[in-house]
Formats: C-alpha cells, structure tokens, sequence
C-alpha cells in the first residue's frame, strides 16, 4: 500500500486556534496511507506581485512544502462568514505566479469549523469560489462542518467531545480513499 503526504494548512493563527486542534486530530486518526503534515502560516509573509520575480525565502519555503505533497486539506475558521485573511494570504502566495500554482493537481479536502452553530459553511463556500483552478479536485463528500468546537478540545488538543471523533475518523478515511484513487 502507498503512503501519501498530506499538507493540512491550518487557517488561524492563534496558540489554541480550533482549526489546528482539528489538524492534529487528523493527524492522530489518520489511516497508515496517509502521513499529515500540520503547517501553521505564522512565518509565512504578506503576497505582494512585486516580489514575485524574486519571491521571498519564506514564499518559497511554503510552495516547495506544497509541492512536495500528494494531497492537501484546507482547515478553515469563520471569519465574518468568510474565510481567513491569512489562509487567502497563503492560497495567494501558494498559487503564483499566474498558472504555477503549487497546488495543481492535488486531491484537495477542505474543513470548516466555528464555535457557533453554523460550522464554518459560510468559509467554505468562500474556499470553494477561490480555490477551483488553482488546485486539484475538490473532495466533495462528505463535507465537514465542525459547529460548536469551542468545547470540543482540552488545552493540550486532545478530544474531549467524543461525538466529534467519529466524524473527523469518518473524513479523514474517506480523504484516504480519494486520494488513493486519484493518485492511482
């Protein structure tokens, strides 16, 4: 059996953000044909065309991660029924220049979770409008909406609510599979 490399790109900065709780559970419950590269965007700087020529060590950093991955999986906060600033900022960084993006062609799942009720659909549908045609094919079920996450974690990211382990176990298997076939 192949093992793929997965970067889960987590879409918040905070120290206790939810979405990198989200990352590293899947990085626990992930079958052995996946291996799950957590990357946090803290070091990663602002996209700016003018750089593009001679782009910054940092933007190359992340695009040589990307690129070195089969899959990746887009883990999304709601921000303002939107997703996050800093998320775009690495899709912008991470899909230039203009028809090199470093994320063509790879299996791509994408996670929305908030604390309220609504589970981040709103940020993925916003994900689901940017992102066609600067990366591989979009999973499209089943779709994760992880509402009411506040609780969902101790403060050393493991799982507390039980009722959330069997649907982060039921995505990331089905992620498993996609991209096996995908990749065949």
């Amino acid at each position: 059996m192949a093992t793929y490399s997965v970067a889960v790109i987590v879409g918040s900065l905070r120290k206790q953000s939810f979405s990198l709780k989200v990352a590293n559970a899947f990085a626990k419950l992930a079958p052995p044909s996946l291996k799950l590269n957590v990357i946090t965007l803290h070091e990663l700087s602002f996209f700016n065309q003018d750089l593009e020529a001679t782009p910054p060590a940092d933007w190359v950093k992340f695009r040589d991660t990307i690129h070195a991955s089969d899959a990746v999986i887009f883990v999304t906060p709601e921000y303002n029924r939107g997703t996050s600033g800093v998320l775009k900022n690495a899709i912008d960084v991470g899909s230039r220049p203009f028809g090199k993006s470093c994320f063509l062609g790879k299996p791509t799942g994408i996670v929305g979770n908030a604390p309220g009720p609504g589970g981040g659909v709103s940020a993925v549908m916003n994900l689901r409008q940017v992102l066609p045609g600067i990366v591989g094919p979009i999973m499209g079920q089943p779709e994760i909406y992880l509402n009411a996450i506040g609780d969902a974690f101790d403060d050393k990211g493991e799982i507390v609510k039980e009722s959330i382990r069997p649907v982060l176990q039921a995505y990331i298997d089905a992620f498993a599979v996609w991209v096996e076939k995908l990749k065949k």
